[in-house]
C-alpha cells in the first residue's frame, strides 16, 4: 500500500500531468455537476500547491485542520473553505477506496471540522411586512393572478428552488397527520425530499388548481392572453408577474 503522502507528494511536487488528471479523476469522476467540479478541481489544485511547500508534510487530520486554520487566517469566508475541505475530504476516500492511502487516514481527514458559519444568513432576506406585500401584489380577480400567488406563496411559504416549483404534480400534495406536505421532492443534485408547507400556502394552491380545473399533473402551468390555462408545465423561467402570452 502506497504511503499516506506518495500520490500528493509526486502530484504538488513533479507536478506530473498524467498523475494530477489521475487523481483528480478520483474525486471528479463521481461529480454530475460541473460548476461543483470546476469548484473541486480549483481546491485541490491549491492544497497540492500548499501541501508541497513545505517538505515532509503527512496527508492526514492534523494536516488539514492547520490547512483550514490558514485559510481562516487568510480571511477566506466560510462557505469558500468548507468547500475547499469537502473537496479534501472527496480526495481521502477517493484515494483510500482505489487502495492509495489507509482507510484509518481518509476517515481521519473525513472527521475533520468545517469553518462555523456563525449564523450568518446569505442573500437578501424579506421581512414579514415585505413577504406581505409580495404577496399581495398578483390580482387575484384574474386566473393568471391566482397562479401567481400560489407560485409567491409556495415561494415564501416553503422555500422550494424553481426547479422544484416547475417541477410539481397534483400527487406532491400528501396529508400526513392534519399537516400538508410536498413529498419526495426531486432537488438539487437530484436529492428527494419531502417539505411542509403551510395551511395558508396550500389553500392559496387549491384556489388556483381548483380555478384552473386541474386535477392531475403539472400544478403550474403557462397561462395565454386570453387567460386560458395550457396543458403545458410552466418552466423554470416562466414570466410570471410580467405576463406569459404563451
Amino acid at each position: 500500500m502506497a504511503s499516506s503522502a506518495v500520490i500528493i507528494r509526486e502530484i504538488g511536487g513533479q507536478r506530473d500531468e498524467d498523475a494530477w488528471r489521475m487523481i483528480i479523476a478520483l474525486v471528479l469522476d463521481g461529480i454530475g455537476s460541473p460548476h461543483t467540479r470546476r469548484a473541486y478541481a480549483q481546491a485541490l489544485d491549491e492544497f497540492l500547491i500548499w501541501f508541497q511547500d513545505e517538505p515532509g508534510r503527512a496527508f492526514n487530520k492534523a494536516t488539514v485542520q492547520r490547512y483550514r486554520a490558514e485559510l481562516e487566517i487568510k480571511g477566506l469566508a466560510p462557505s469558500s473553505i468548507n468547500v475547499r475541505l469537502s473537496a479534501i475530504r472527496r480526495l481521502a476516500l477517493e484515494a483510500a477506496d482505489n487502495d492509495l492511502m489507509p482507510p484509518e487516514l481518509a476517515a481521519g481527514i473525513a472527521r475533520a471540522k468545517g469553518a462555523k458559519r456563525c449564523g450568518v444568513r446569505l442573500g437578501r432576506w424579506l421581512t414579514p411586512e415585505q413577504a406581505e406585500q409580495l404577496l399581495a401584489l398578483p390580482d387575484v380577480a384574474t386566473i393568471k393572478g391566482l397562479r401567481d400567488r400560489a407560485v409567491l406563496a409556495l415561494l415564501l411559504g416553503a422555500g422550494l428552488r424553481r426547479s422544484e416549483l416547475a417541477g410539481l404534480n397534483v400527487d406532491h400534495f400528501q396529508q400526513r397527520e392534519g399537516r400538508w406536505l410536498l413529498l419526495d421532492l426531486t432537488g438539487k443534485h437530484g436529492r428527494i425530499r419531502s417539505v411542509p408547507i403551510p395551511q395558508w400556502a396550500y389553500a392559496t394552491v387549491a384556489r388556483w388548481t381548483e380555478s384552473a380545473s386541474i386535477i392531475a399533473g403539472a400544478v403550474f402551468r403557462p397561462v395565454n392572453r386570453h387567460g386560458g390555462v395550457t396543458q403545458r408545465r410552466l418552466s423554470q423561467r416562466g414570466k410570471f408577474l410580467r405576463g406569459d402570452n404563451q
